[in-house]
């Protein structure tokens, strides 16, 4: 027996996260650490829970183990219910075969049948790369204020970077009469963050059309929203003003967690009233010894610090030993630095270790060529070994020898 619900969200969490490369090459890229005890997706769902939304579809299919394992019965925010809650929906086999989700509205439509069982008057799509804290209830007031039959979240954004995202435009009431994706010459600044309310018998009936057609993306953006504002059909977009990330590359997932240690933005990861939720093993307290310096940093339970940590984020389980120094990095559970190693404006995935003396990433300043600078990253597991160097912009994938240099190009 299912509860009827009035809204029910679908979270689109299947995409590879090429961009982000070595770190998304054994995990989805919601199941991304972030900011010291965090994953991507935890955002999302907790707003989910924050807004009142009982029932959510995680919509996974590349790599899915890890993020599956850590959304579980959905207990930490508070969605192990049994007539709702949080339901893992992959690609499946059917009577006509099995397909893999084709785009973001074909990965919808698969599972009409499941948001059917809730028999909601409203349909909430999200996407499963962003940092923000949203209250969708209040995005929810906002489309049946319009009676609207599509309502899209929009963020106003500078217009050197507005030919980056789907742009819509719109009359003085909110209503959308055009939506240009990525234009070369943004007619306006309100860019849509990938964040749909719709109503469901109309998206339904969208999803049918847009699956019938043979030569559709089956995209909600390139296909199913130009579809309904070509029919007429009432759309609005609905302004957000908040802190808001896409974190689908390396320059913005290291970005967004250096926000983090800026006191002058407005993500509080504090804040009793819109709490993340998120699972965290238990892990005893960091141990910060007498020869460590810290400055402006996040560092999680767990962590053994001996060094210098200046600017970072620090996840669980990370031992810095004596002589270390780790300036302006990102360091996922389970990192090892050893003796006299310097890592320097770099992400490491969980469990790398780099070995004595090593130096992982350069700082902008000690490079004339700054076409060569960007964050240096290294995949989950790898070794970096005594003496080595990874330079800046670097992504690496397999152990590093001793004393081995390794640029960008090799």
């Amino acid at each position: 027996m299912f509860r009827k619900q009035e809204c029910v969200a679908m979270l689109l969490a299947g995409g590879q996260g090429s961009r982000l490369y070595a770190l998304t090459r054994r995990i989805a890229k919601p199941a991304v650490p972030y900011g010291g005890k965090y994953r991507i997706i935890d955002f999302p769902l907790s707003n989910c829970v924050n807004s009142g939304i009982e029932t959510v579809g995680v919509l996974t299919q590349y790599q899915p183990l890890e993020l599956n394992d850590y959304i579980g019965s959905g207990q930490p925010w508070d969605l192990d219910r049994m007539d709702a809650g949080v339901h893992v929906l992959p690609p499946y086999q059917r009577n006509q075969g099995a397909d893999w989700y084709k785009g973001t509205a074909n990965a919808i439509y698969q599972n009409i049948d499941f948001i059917q069982r809730y028999d909601p008057e409203y349909v909430l799509v999200l996407s499963g790369d962003h940092i923000y804290k949203m209250d969708y209830s209040d995005m929810l007031a906002y489309h049946k204020e319009k009676g609207a039959d599509c309502t899209i979240a929009v963020l106003d954004v500078p217009k050197e970077e507005a030919s980056r995202f789907g742009i819509l435009n719109t009359n003085p009431d909110g209503s959308i009469y055009e939506f240009d994706e990525k234009p070369a010459v943004p007619k306006s600044t309100l860019a849509s963050m990938g964040i749909y309310i719709f109503t469901w018998e109309k998206l339904r009936k969208y999803l049918i059309a847009d699956e019938e057609d043979s030569t559709s993306q089956n995209d909600f953006g390139k296909n199913v929203l130009p579809a309904m504002l070509n029919a007429g059909e009432q759309m609005f977009a609905w302004r957000f003003d908040g802190y808001w990330k896409d974190v689908g590359t390396i320059d913005s997932l290291w970005e967004a967690n250096m926000d983090l240690l800026d006191p002058n933005v407005p993500l509080d990861l504090a804040d009793p009233t819109w709490k993340i939720y998120s699972r965290n093993p238990g892990m005893p307290p960091q141990y910060l010894s007498a020869t460590s310096q810290v400055q402006n940093s996040s560092i999680t339970e767990g962590c053994a610090i001996h060094g210098k940590v200046e600017s970072s984020v620090i996840f669980a389980g990370v031992t810095i030993e004596e002589g270390a120094e780790i300036v302006q990095s990102i360091l996922m559970p389970g990192s090892v630095v050893r003796k006299g190693a310097k890592v320097q404006y770099a992400i490491l995935a969980e469990d790398v270790e780099v070995g004595e003396d090593a130096v992982v990433g350069e700082a902008p300043e000690e490079i004339d060529d700054l076409s060569r600078w960007g964050v240096a990253v290294v995949a989950s597991g790898v070794k970096v070994g005594k003496g080595g160097k990874v330079l800046a912009k670097s992504m690496i994938e397999a152990d590093v020898k001793d004393g081995e240099e390794v640029s960008a190009n090799a």
